[in-house]
């Protein structure tokens, strides 16, 4: 059976199979050290809204230039030099670090990915499933993707095993970029849509094997185009714009699948989408620590560049 979507217009899918995150021979992970990782990171308290909070922006952003300071506009505004303070007299005593029993290490964050699946009920309404429903014909699915710190989010498809697309970032989604901030969720598709079919992945009455690739990085990939490089891809492309990633780059996306942790309890399926969670996709508001958890969260170790999961459906 397939499962098809318009997304603004942008891409079809083809499912089938069972939905799982990890890679085929998955390194087990402690369930509470993978848990408490990605949830300790959230903000404790629900930040402030407004009607005026301002639309999530995915592209990258500008950083200023660490060798210019003050009023960089003036031609006539010079750097000057730093002044010399006195030298401080130097000690024979060795210097101390105090330390609390709540102080750690200072290390380099593990990059965490949460998936929470979505269905419409028969009142319209988003609700929480169970990956490892069976869906069928008519059935609407949609993806929330939550990450703990900031990074970069591609989505690549495969049919049947067929050729390797890029799906997100798109020319026609958040200006082809794709920056994502910490536990700011994403949606796909996106529930704010101004049509009922833009808001859904439907599936149909054809049968397939889909499988999407979620590829977190620290990093912007290199030799994957994005933001305007992609939108000038796909104008001068005759066919229809999906980037295809090379083999060399595909090894190393399959190199980084590792294992998910379950994380959603049987009670909580079936409880509609809660309030901060719409308005955190809309608004760019992150999610604090007693929002609902991501039913699936997978971590990487602190030393990896990038983080991948996997997702199939079952489809009858």
């Amino acid at each position: 059976m397939r499962l098809s979507v318009l997304l603004y217009g942008l891409f079809a899918l083809v499912c089938g199979s069972a939905m799982v995150i990890g890679a085929a021979a998955p390194q087990p992970q402690d369930e509470g050290d993978v848990r408490g990782a990605f949830l300790t990171t959230r903000p404790k308290d629900k930040p402030a809204t407004s009607d005026n909070t301002a639309k999530p922006n995915r592209r990258r952003p500008k950083t200023a230039n660490p060798n210019t300071s003050g009023n960089t506009n003036n031609p006539n505004n010079s750097a000057k030099a730093p002044e010399k303070k006195p030298a401080t007299p130097t000690s024979t005593k060795t210097p101390t670090t105090t330390t609390s029993a709540t102080t750690k290490p200072v290390n380099v964050k593990r990059i965490g990915l949460g998936l929470t699946l979505f269905t419409r009920d028969s009142n319209g309404m988003a609700v929480r499933i169970d990956p490892e429903h069976v869906f069928q014909k008519g059935d609407r699915v949609r993806l929330l993707l939550e990450t703990n710190t900031d990074g970069y989010l591609y989505i690549f498809n495969t049919t049947n095993d067929g050729p390797v697309n890029m799906i997100y970032p798109n020319p026609d989604l958040d200006e082809a970029g794709n920056y994502i901030q910490a536990h700011v969720p994403v949606e796909i598709p996106a529930s704010a849509s101004a049509e009922e079919r833009l808001r859904w992945l439907i599936f149909d009455e054809f049968p397939g094997n889909e499988r999407l690739f979620f590829v977190f990085t620290r990093e912007p990939l290199k030799g994957v185009p994005i933001e305007d490089e992609l939108i000038t891809f796909c104008r001068n492309s005759r066919a229809s714009c999906f980037w295809h990633p090379s083999p060399d780059l595909w090894e190393q996306v399959q190199k980084q699948m590792q294992a998910s942790l379950k994380t959603d309890k049987a009670q909580r399926y079936g409880a509609t989408q809660t309030a901060p969670e719409q308005q955190a996709t809309t608004r760019g508001i992150s999610l604090a620590k007693d929002d609902p958890e991501p039913s699936l969260v997978m971590m990487a170790s602190s030393t990896s560049p990038m983080l991948v999961a996997t997702l199939d459906l079952i489809h009858k």
